[in-house]
């Protein structure tokens, strides 16, 4: 008894030390020797050499749909790939996969759990796939994809769910997570959210996103990357996929079976996730068309935050050589210093996702993703918004704290931090009522 008292002990501890960490984050001026800058005075004049995404490279103005589709997206698209997340493969692999199907929440929804193999090698990257269905469905339902960061059974309270994979940065190896998500705010929490959905006729699915790719420096050998690399190669070309390009590469595999599972209506495919995988899933809707909506939370610099704002984290941060530039293409590295360089930003990674509903989730108090930066994103991506006949912001002035703007192009900033809370889930549903 006394072992386990210590044990909490330590365990209230370490928790309480890591939100301590978390919320003075924020408050330091210095982060892996880069200054960082909270005074909206010091933010700069981005607008002074932001790209506009309406006129092409060879200075010719887009005035049409159709300009748009076959000239400048296209055009964007292949700027972000070569400048900022790198070009995943042309070619993908066979989809193959394994299919459990059984009832979940106590016989309340009809629950999937899918292994996708992304090579031939039943040992090589796979990652897993837990679906639920609403049990009453007699047709095929849209359905929110949730990238998750946890192993499925991590994720999700539900017995029965499979034991799932999870890596340790240190040893650079994977191992079996036996747990269950029975944590404070954790799977009961994630369980709230499904039913809600679930009640609604919307399918739900998670995934670890780490199965696809490792999430930490020196592991592009170690997932689906590494099926592309030559012999005695350990990292991609400067402009090949970062881990970013990885995740989203997997996303549009797991799309590849939903366009396979009858009970699933795959041209009305949701996507959703938070921080590093807020920045995956706009680069995923930006990438891949068959993505029906985009609900990004707090992606920040690298994701919807214009970078052109010196606010928060930046370029420098982000591929400061200890940090993250494994997440990025290497030639991402090349705008630090000076990213007015750089010839995308923000707004034009959000034009690509247009003219599909996206929702920019953040927080008041997230000022290291700079909600505000967010915000002037999507206002500048109006243009294009109109352009291909829906509806921009409808907003140029920062909203009020839960207040949400639930146009095609929303936007929603709760009171609070880093990451969702329940209300953010909320307006989710929500959002995908309005427009699924």
């Amino acid at each position: 008894m006394k072992n386990i008292s210590i044990f909490f002990l330590i365990l209230l501890f370490a928790c309480g030390l890591f939100i301590s960490v978390r919320a003075t984050a924020q408050d330091r001026t210095v982060i892996a020797g880069i200054p960082v800058n909270y005074d909206e005075s010091q933010a700069g004049d981005y607008k002074a050499t932001l790209p506009d995404p309406l006129l092409m490279l060879n200075g010719q103005e887009v005035k049409t749909a159709k300009e748009w589709y076959n000239k400048r997206r296209p055009e964007i698209l292949r700027l972000f790939e070569e400048h900022q997340y790198g070009k995943w493969p042309a070619k993908k692999p066979k989809l193959r996969y394994t299919v459990e199907e059984d009832m979940g929440f106590d016989g309340t929804a009809i629950r999937k759990q899918v292994t996708i193999f992304f090579s031939p090698n039943d040992d090589g990257p796979k990652v897993d796939v837990l679906i639920y269905i609403p049990i009453n469905a007699n047709e095929p339902v849209p359905l929110l994809l949730n990238l998750g960061f946890s192993a499925n059974n991590l994720t999700v309270n539900d017995p029965g769910i499979k034991p799932g994979m999870v890596w340790d940065a240190r040893t650079k190896t994977q191992s079996v997570s036996n747990a269950l998500a029975t944590r404070p705010g954790g799977g009961s929490r994630m369980n709230d959210y499904i039913k809600s959905f679930l009640k609604e006729g919307f399918g739900f699915a998670t995934l670890n996103y780490s199965n696809i790719d490792p999430d930490f420096l020196g592991g592009a050998t170690l997932g689906v990357r590494g099926l592309y690399l030559k012999p005695g190669q350990e990292e991609p070309a400067p402009n090949e996929w970062g881990a970013i390009s990885a995740w989203a590469w997997g996303v549009s595999i797991v799309i590849d079976y939903f366009e396979k599972d009858k009970s699933i209506n795959a041209k009305r495919i949701a996507i959703t996730g938070a921080s590093r995988l807020g920045k995956t899933v706009m680069w995923t809707g930006a990438r891949e068309p068959r993505v029906a909506m985009v609900l990004a939370s707090c992606s920040g610099e690298g994701g919807a935050a214009i970078s052109r704002r010196n606010f928060g984290e930046t370029v420098a941060h982000l591929t400061e050589a200890t940090r993250y530039p494994y997440q990025f293409a290497a030639n991402y590295g090349n705008y630090g210093a000076d990213v007015t360089k750089l010839p995308v930003d923000a707004h034009m990674l959000v034009a690509l996702i247009a003219p599909r509903p996206l929702l920019l989730q953040t927080g008041t108090t997230d000022n290291w993703s700079d909600p505000k930066g967010e915000f002037l994103a999507a206002v500048e991506a109006g243009k294009v918004y109109r352009l291909l006949g829906k509806d921009d912001l409808g907003a140029t002035e920062l909203p009020n704290p839960d207040q949400p703007i639930l146009n095609t192009l929303g936007y929603f900033m709760h009171e609070g931090g880093h990451g969702t809370i329940p209300l953010d889930w909320e307006v989710y549903l929500e959002f995908m009522k309005r427009y699924l």
